[in-house]
């Protein structure tokens, strides 16, 4: 793993959350924590999942070995993006069609005048879907020429026309400024896609698809076989790949039979505990995954280790200082950034409740994504899937029995103990050999001491907070 494609994803990561933040924290002293934050969180909800998949992992993942190994790649790649954009424009239609229907289906615990007010956030939100898809697409191609820049800082697009439709509305009643959130997260989508199309042209990139295009109808029966081959390890790799994701999705569906609020309080929480995942572990397997993917097609697995090996040191000190941090912090963490407005004390002791509950599932959620590269880059699809489903499984059963006792918290931790579960179930796939031989980094005591320093300062700024916050 090159250290400057890392730190290239990470900056831009960072700078997309620093966005996001100012956005989140508008909301919650815009909006708060009520039925009409609740509202757009689940409409926004099956986009920014989708959206999670494809732009973090699983078309990636599935899409770059076989794009790789294609003896007509561009081919390849331009009769993909026309099946995926007609299924996903068709499928956004029949969203919009039966919006009231998804929404019921989305948040179940939702009454019928809520549904009325959700449904219409649900269709105008779902066209994002198409948007990131074709960043997505974009971006596959453009990390396949090691360039990362546009797509890590291009997301930072969508908080942008977030912020500026908080800030233009915010005198306006709730249901407006949620209604302007939902047409600026199309906005955002349009400026991402804009930005990609204009440096897949500086690089040729565009050009090359353009000429496929017009080659397509005349010679798609060379791509036949690669594109079965595509489409059989897609699924899985969506599946696979998005655990910590559909975890998520699930949290919503069951907070939705909570009180109002329950929703919006999880959704700040799994804000700040996305931070660290993406900023380390996201940022750390986008820069790693086309390095272990050409090293293992050739033969080349002491170099893939190697690669690896560097990764799992720089994942296991950060994930470790993060989650060090919000331990001791997690209170600290959600006042200082949302606590202002409509968002009260009671409203940052339950998030910081649920933090804690999501915090304890950073560590293997983060170091499974560098397990499972593995996997993806040996086109191991399927066994991929068949772990997140078994972990999936546990996290649904977990959710079920807790949310009784511990409502929203007792959700955050069943998603963290699922965690855990599929970190063990990866590493038994990947060999333990192989993972042992990954783990033998001479900066593995570099990274457990940053861990310790981290607990240590956080410990001095909690004391020295004290009075204050």
């Amino acid at each position: 793993m090159r250290l400057r494609s890392f730190f290239t994803n990470s900056a831009g990561i960072m700078t997309s959350r620093v966005f996001g933040f100012l956005r989140d924290l508008l909301m919650a002293s815009i909006l708060g924590a009520n039925i009409y934050s609740d509202i757009l969180f689940v409409a926004f909800k099956l986009p920014n999942l989708f959206r999670r998949i494809f732009a973090e992992g699983a078309f990636t993942q599935s899409f770059l070995p076989n794009y790789v190994r294609s003896d007509h790649p561009d081919l390849f790649a331009v009769a993909l993006f026309k099946r995926f954009l007609l299924l996903l424009l068709a499928l956004s239609l029949a969203v919009t069609l039966f919006s009231p229907w998804v929404t019921k289906a989305v948040a179940m615990g939702f009454d019928a005048k809520t549904v009325a007010l959700a449904s219409p956030l649900v269709a105008i939100n779902f066209y994002y879907l198409d948007l990131i898809f074709v960043v997505a697409f974009l971006a596959a191609l453009l990390q396949n020429k090691e360039h990362y820049a546009v797509t890590a800082f291009g997301t930072s697009l969508l908080n942008i026309a977030m912020i500026t439709a908080l800030l233009l509305f915010r005198h306006e009643e709730p249901l407006k400024i949620v209604h302007a959130l939902s047409w600026a997260v199309l906005a955002g989508g349009a400026a991402q896609v804009a930005l990609h199309i204009w440096m897949a042209r500086r690089l040729g990139i565009w050009q090359s698809l353009i000429a496929a295009f017009g080659k397509l109808k005349s010679q798609q029966e060379k791509i036949q076989t690669e594109l079965r081959t595509f489409h059989g390890a897609f699924l899985p790799a969506v599946l696979g790949n998005s655990t910590a994701q559909l975890a998520a999705f699930v949290d919503t569906w069951l907070a939705s039979f909570l009180n109002s609020g329950a929703i919006s309080h999880l959704f700040y929480a799994n804000r700040l505990f996305q931070l660290p995942l993406a900023l380390f572990a996201t940022a750390a397997a986008t820069a790693l995954f086309p390095s272990v993917t050409r090293a293992l097609k050739a033969g080349r697995v002491q170099e893939a280790v190697t690669a690896s090996r560097r990764a799992f040191a720089l994942l296991l000190g950060l994930l470790g200082g993060a989650t060090a941090v919000t331990l001791v912090l997690h209170t600290e963490i959600v006042k200082l950034l949302f606590e202002r407005g409509a968002f009260g004390t009671a409203d940052t002791k339950e998030t910081a409740l649920i933090l804690l509950g999501y915090i304890a599932g950073l560590l293997p959620f983060g170091l499974a994504k560098l397990f499972s590269l593995w996997l993806y880059a040996d086109n191991r699809q399927k066994e991929a899937a068949m772990i997140a489903s078994k972990s999936l499984g546990v996290n649904i059963a977990l959710s079920l029995l807790l949310i009784a006792p511990l409502a929203a918290p007792g959700l955050a931790l069943a998603s963290s103990l699922g965690g855990w579960v599929l970190f063990w179930l990866t590493l038994k796939a990947v060999g333990g050999e192989r993972v042992l031989d990954i783990m033998r980094s001479k900066y593995i005591p570099h990274a457990l001491g940053f861990t310790l320093f981290s607990a240590l300062a956080a410990w001095g700024i909690k004391a020295a907070l004290h009075g204050y916050l």
